[in-house]
């Protein structure tokens, strides 16, 4: 199974990104995904997770309110969507999925950067 990320980019503070998180090789559904932020000079923290069927989300304090992590699966996707963006949220993404069956484990996509500017 391979995961990658794309939607990464320069936003505005105040402003929006979509970030996807897509597989391919194994389906996403019902497996937990999880987004993960590095800031510059940081360790990477998780913040943002969905699991299971019906969905269960968990968010960092940091994000929630702003951040919303959905499922696409037509596109075999994880997406999260960022709202109300601020200098702080500055910093690689990456998703990772935890399989349970099928491809067991851990799998990392590559990261995509984010940049908010103030």
């Amino acid at each position: 199974v391979r995961l990658a990320e794309s939607g990464g980019g320069l936003a505005l503070s105040g402003g929006s990104l979509r970030l996807s998180c897509t597989a391919s090789g194994y389906t996403l559904a019902w497996h937990e995904v999880a987004w993960f932020r590095q800031a510059p000079g940081k360790q990477r923290e998780i913040i943002a997770c969905i699991t299971g069927d019906p969905p269960r989300t968990e968010y960092a304090d940091s994000v929630k309110g702003r951040f919303t992590i959905s499922r696409d699966d037509p596109r075999n996707a994880v997406v999260l969507q960022l709202n109300s963006l601020k200098p702080e949220d500055t910093g690689v993404y990456f998703c990772k999925a935890q399989f349970i069956v099928g491809p067991t484990g851990d799998h990392w996509g590559q990261g995509t950067q984010v940049t908010v500017s103030s």
